[in-house]
């Protein structure tokens, strides 16, 4: 997805030293999410990109996330449900799996990332918001195309039924496949309730 001229600047980090080369990108550093190398205050919006699903430690990153915000700016996020069929599947497997099954379905297996699904609920992260400062501004869960599916028409067939049955209700929306997501810092610099918790 490439945002730049969208904005004043487009920055990005990754530990992947392919990042340094990412044409759209005006500025490009590597370095963990953990730790990120931006000042304080230096971004309106954050975007991650099925970036959440990996977090080993998902709090720092959110404080972080808190740190480089402006007041009033924005988390926005994309990641995974844990709670779909396909995450379930991934945490019940090795990743040795994984890079199989995405060799099927014809993606290289060195893009096959080790998956933690610490932030990947409703529940996580209104934990992780209430402990880095960020506020919910809205979660929602969406069911697309099955494409995890697509290694036969079998496979893709029961997907395609999946979606249709958990797109019918609101009920079902808790099953769905993506999570996108937006918190916000509070607007109000000393606002106490929007201070990281040391927890």
């Amino acid at each position: 997805m490439n945002f730049r001229g969208l904005g004043a600047e487009v920055s990005g980090t990754e530990p992947d030293p392919r990042v340094l080369e990412n044409p759209m990108l005006d500025v490009a550093r590597m370095a963990w999410a953990e730790e990120i190398p931006f000042a304080d205050g230096s971004f309106d919006l954050v975007f991650a990109d099925n970036v959440l699903e990996h977090l080993q430690n998902p709090g720092a990153v959110f404080r972080e996330v808190f740190r480089v915000l402006k007041p009033g700016g924005k988390f926005v996020f994309k990641t995974p449900n844990k709670w779909h069929y396909m995450p379930l599947i991934a945490r019940a497997t090795p990743h040795a799996f994984h890079r199989f099954y995405n060799r099927l379905r014809g993606r290289e297996g060195i893009d096959t990332f080790p998956t933690a699904y610490r932030a990947n609920s409703r529940a996580d992260l209104t934990e992780l918001g209430r402990i880095s400062g960020l506020s919910i501004f809205s979660v929602d869960l969406i069911e697309g195309r099955p494409e995890y599916l697509r290694i036969s028409p079998v496979t893709y067939v029961f997907g395609y039924l999946y979606e249709r049955l958990v797109n019918s209700t609101r009920i079902f929306d808790g099953v769905r496949i993506l999570i996108i997501g937006v918190l916000s810092r509070p607007n109000d610099a000393g606002h106490r309730a929007g201070a990281p918790s040391d927890q």
